[in-house]
């Protein structure tokens, strides 16, 4: 079996993107966040929240047009737009006015919050296939995908990074649940990353970041301060924003999972990991994590 390296503070710090000093707003990249639902508000906005936190110079939001109010009144520091919905979701509909606004950004985030539907799923296929820019998937943007993975070998050569938990990996690679989480994971993430030219990130105790190369890594903390609904969408900004402020899709991947997890157990240590919130996450846990990674 090939070499796993471990993620530690130092190897995180060495991927930490530089900020210029004379910098704006345009030099730190232009993310575009798609997502959202009825019912799942929150989502898109701790991406955004995450991402706006973690650096990135200019935060879009594309948000079905039935819940934009909700995102524009929620985000102060990101702009939401609305789009074309059917049934409260996004769908193919929306896929023009996406395109257009992605072709001034450079990096996409896709998934957090936007449901399950046919429509979605058409749009994650366009999308995907439209796409120059690096994409950062996550939750249903991954299983828009589900049974049919293989709309990820058009994008090889593009930077692809692909967020999913244990469950959604299974849905994703039709790999039984339980080989997952018994299972080599490190191993079972190699493969699945060689095969379709993907960066994988498999969430979890101890997440995995798996390059089209072979090379994995292995995260060294974290704990159950993460365990609960919002914690994902905020990791999907966090890596997007390192994207943006110039990292490579190895780098985004391992020191976002890094600085993410890390957030989590400074936290826990002040609020135990019972009480900390995805958004205690971002205000709170991120700027001390960030602070180690720069002493």
């Amino acid at each position: 079996m090939s070499e796993v390296t471990c993620i530690d503070a130092k190897l995180a710090s060495s991927m930490l993107p530089k900020r210029k000093e004379d910098g704006h707003k345009g030099t730190f990249g232009k993310l575009l966040i798609v997502g959202g639902a009825v019912g799942y508000t929150g989502a898109p906005y701790l991406a955004a929240e995450a991402a706006v936190h973690s650096g990135c110079g200019l935060v879009y939001l594309g948000v079905p047009k039935c819940i934009w109010q909700i995102e524009a009144v929620k985000c102060t520091s990101s702009m939401p737009f609305p789009l074309p919905d059917e049934g409260g979701m996004l769908c193919e509909a929306s896929y023009g006015a996406v395109a257009d606004k992605l072709s001034g950004c450079d990096v996409l985030a896709l998934g957090p919050g936007l449901g399950r539907s046919r429509g979605a799923e058409k749009l994650v296929s366009l999308l995907l296939d439209f796409a120059a820019q690096s994409v950062v998937l996550d939750a249903d943007g991954i299983n828009a995908l589900a049974g049919n993975p293989g709309l990820l070998k058009s994008r090889r050569g593009r930077v692809t990074v692909l967020t999913p938990h244990e469950a959604e990996f299974s849905r994703l690679s039709g790999l039984p649940l339980e080989r997952i989480v018994r299972g080599d994971r490190c191993a079972l993430a190699r493969s699945f990353a060689a095969e379709y030219g993907c960066v994988l990130v498999l969430k979890g105790h101890r997440t995995v970041v798996a390059l089209p190369d072979g090379q994995v890594f292995v995260n060294t903390c974290g704990g159950s301060a993460l365990s609960r609904g919002g914690s994902g969408d905020v990791l999907t900004g966090l890596i997007a924003s390192l994207l943006c402020q110039g990292a490579s899709a190895r780098d985004a991947a391992c020191c976002g999972v890094f600085l993410h997890a890390r957030a989590g157990d400074l936290l826990a240590q002040q609020q135990t990991s019972y009480c900390v919130t995805p958004s205690a996450l971002i205000e709170q846990g991120f700027p001390p994590a960030f602070g180690e990674l720069l002493v």
